[in-house]
């Protein structure tokens, strides 16, 4: 007597989810190797709630050629463009665009500024904060880190300065004016 495997209805759905979960796996693998490689991201990782990590690129970054994305912030004769995250947040503090802080350093790596109405946050641990990230701490405190370090604590994604280079010198020690706007 031969006896032939049956496998229940749903066996062959299933195989595809799995297949086509591995094939993203693979993929996704790829093309972390390929920026790590090459060179061409800015990536980095954050952890997820439940402690993975995923890859900047799905960290909210709206590419740098999308204009619509890009605000700019004015530090006294300085002008860096920020490229906008896309989180409700980011979206709520463009709106509020054009906006004039007067920003308090903190701890030497960052300016903050407390605003009088929150933005709807969705806070991560970042793990990573680097020099240009422009981020939400709480529901109402916009913060500019101007110095990179490893940090426990958990902020929304606002954005981030296409090229931080300058920036820890125009913001300068103690506060500071900074201006937010579309143009």
């Amino acid at each position: 007597m031969t006896h032939t495997a049956t496998h229940p209805p749903c066996a062959p759905t299933i195989r595809a989810r799995w297949t086509s979960r591995l094939g993203l796996g693979l993929r996704l693998a790829s093309l972390l190797i390929g920026c790590a490689t090459f060179g061409g991201s800015h990536a980095e990782e954050k952890p997820m709630p439940d402690g993975r990590a995923v890859a900047a690129a799905d960290s909210g970054a709206v590419p740098a050629d999308t204009k619509a994305a890009r605000i700019w912030m004015t530090v006294g004769e300085r002008r860096f463009a920020v490229t906008l995250a896309d989180t409700e947040a980011a979206g709520a503090f463009a709106a509020r665009l054009p906006l004039t802080l007067d920003m308090t350093d903190l701890h030497g790596n960052e300016k903050k500024f407390d605003l009088p109405n929150p933005l709807p946050a969705n806070a991560i641990r970042t793990g990573t904060i680097r020099s240009g990230d422009l981020m939400l701490y709480g529901a109402n405190t916009v913060v500019v880190f101007y110095r990179g370090f490893g940090s426990p604590y958990s902020y929304t994604r606002l954005g981030r300065t296409d090229d931080p280079h300058g920036l820890s010198q125009a913001l300068g020690r103690g506060d500071a004016r900074v201006v937010f706007s579309k143009r």
